[in-house]
């Protein structure tokens, strides 16, 4: 079983998704192992954990051999690698997407982060990274394996995005790599450009024809609660779904959305409980100074008192001229943002993504956007 291994703060998901496609596309059978599902070839099973445990996590290689699958393709997390989960695990390839504000309620300073992370170039036998990010060329140095690059702005990466195009139905651009070719990817977004990039670079380093990669590619589908779009029939404005929970998260999918959208983009979101604190002021500009409105309200608070939380975010929109709602239950803000829309608006709901619960200070409740916005549309609609 070939391990394909990604770690960085954001893109991990979206990115091994591309990867299992373009793979699948020539015949291969593909695991994967990840935050929204586990996968054995086409067989669905439940994720935990963006990396599981090593029990699980060698059960899950056990199912996938005994399935015939050749490669899998998994998500690598910053805990996983400073608890030891892939401890004597070997990876044919191990890939970086970036490196941004994250977890650092766990691995307290920004040092640990980047060490966990950089434990992965040395299980492996080739890395890809991306070199745009400042930590791209630092996390493999003296890793002893070999390096392949991509980038999107440095113009002597091994892999690299020319003349890209953004859309409001994906990114095209030219990528320059054994080849010269046309990518055209169904999944709007700066960071789109990036994941498929990425995924690219994986699969050429792999030995996968050059030309069907591209044809992959295109025909990729995009993933739950990553820049998901909810039908909302009936209706003149938009309704997206993305998990984006960090700064950095935030900012990528805003600026992308503000790229197409011919509207407003009004951001509902709010910052988790029992996790770094210092994020929430952060996010809470983030949004003000990209989005044309906000709606502040409650994510997972777990432990901690929801309006307290909401206070924090504050603090870092307190300067900023964009208007803005606070609304705590998710539930009601969703409903406000809908009930409030205009005509071509983008409405994001940001921070749950593929997560159909809440965690409350009371417990988890069951929680899924997608019925939340087919509940209000129904409501509007039998007025």
């Amino acid at each position: 079983l070939k391990l394909i291994g990604l770690t960085g703060t954001n893109g991990k998901t979206t990115t091994t998704f591309l990867i299992k496609q373009i793979l699948e596309n020539t015949g291969k059978k593909v695991g994967l192992i990840g935050t929204v599902q586990n996968m054995v070839g086409n067989e669905v099973y439940p994720a935990h954990y963006t990396t599981p445990d090593p029990k699980e996590l060698q059960s899950l290689f056990r199912k996938m051999a005994d399935a015939g699958c050749e490669y899998c393709v998994m998500e690598v997390s910053s805990q996983a690698l400073a608890q030891g989960r892939v401890e004597g695990i070997h990876f044919s390839v191990g890939a970086f997407t970036n490196l941004t504000q994250d977890h650092l309620d766990y691995h307290k300073t920004w040092e640990n982060y980047f060490q966990a992370k950089k434990k992965l170039f040395y299980a492996c036998d080739t890395a890809v990274t991306n070199i745009d990010d400042k930590y791209g060329l630092k996390i493999v140095e003296d890793c002893g394996c070999k390096v392949f690059t991509y980038a999107v702005d440095n113009m002597h990466a091994d892999f690299a995005a020319r003349n890209v195009h953004f859309a409001s139905n994906g990114v095209r651009y030219e990528l320059i790599g054994e080849r010269i070719g046309r990518v055209n990817c169904p999944i709007p977004g700066r960071f789109s450009v990036y994941n498929s990039l990425c995924a690219a670079s994986v699969a050429s380093v792999l030995g996968i024809d050059f030309d069907d990669i591209l044809t992959a590619i295109e025909k990729s589908k995009g993933v739950k609660g990553r820049v998901e779009v909810v039908p909302t029939p009936g209706t003149d404005y938009t309704v997206i779904i993305d998990y984006a929970h960090s700064p950095d998260g935030l900012e990528n999918i805003i600026t992308s959305l503000k790229e197409i959208a011919k509207g407003r983009v009004v951001t509902v979101f709010g910052c988790g409980g029992d996790r770094d604190k210092t994020k929430r002021p952060k996010m809470g500009k983030i949004a003000a100074d990209l989005s044309d409105f906000c709606v502040v309200t409650s994510d997972n608070p777990r432990s901690e008192v929801p309006g307290e939380i909401i206070k924090d975010i504050l603090v870092g929109m307190k300067d900023s001229k964009t208007p803005y709602q606070v609304v705590e239950n998710r539930h009601e803000a969703i409903e406000w943002a809908m009930k409030h829309a205009q005509k071509d608006d983008i409405i994001l709901l940001a921070g749950k993504g593929h997560e159909t619960y809440q965690i409350l200070p009371t417990g988890t409740i069951h929680f899924d956007e997608r019925e939340v916005v087919n509940q209000v549309l129904e409501e509007i609609n039998n007025k």
